[in-house]
């Protein structure tokens, strides 16, 4: 099983990024798939999740109207479009999958996780 995340970088504020998160290993279509990220000093947190049909998503509060998760079956690929990021977007964004239908917001329900990949808005 292997969730290899990318897409990271530097961006100033209000600039855009697209991390991807390819998936192996385990059928793809039967996992819900999640984003979290995690700041220095902070705790790991949920920032979008999307149900294995991809038709639903979900998202945190912060990131609501600014990033769009999604997913390619054929790639077995999620996606997080980002847009307007700010300062406090700057995080290690880890992509994480669970066996089922449902999102969850919390780390401890995702079964696999990727390496992370780094987020730095700042001009």
């Amino acid at each position: 099983v292997q969730l290899q995340a990318s897409g990271g970088g530097l961006v100033q504020p209000g600039g855009s990024l697209t991390l991807s998160c390819v998936a192996s290993g385990f059928p793809f279509r039967n996992f819900a798939m999640g984003w979290f990220r995690q700041a220095p000093g902070k705790e790991r947190e949920f920032v979008a999740g999307i149900g294995w049909s991809g038709g639903n998503t979900y998202y945190a509060g912060p990131v609501k109207g600014r990033f769009t998760i999604s997913r390619d079956y054929a790639k077995s690929t999620m996606y997080l479009q980002m847009n307007s990021l700010k300062p406090e977007d700057t995080a290690v964004y880890y992509c994480a999958a669970r066996y089922g239908s449902t999102v969850w917001g919390t780390v401890g329900e995702y079964s696999y996780w990727g390496q992370g990949t780094l987020v730095t808005v700042s001009s």
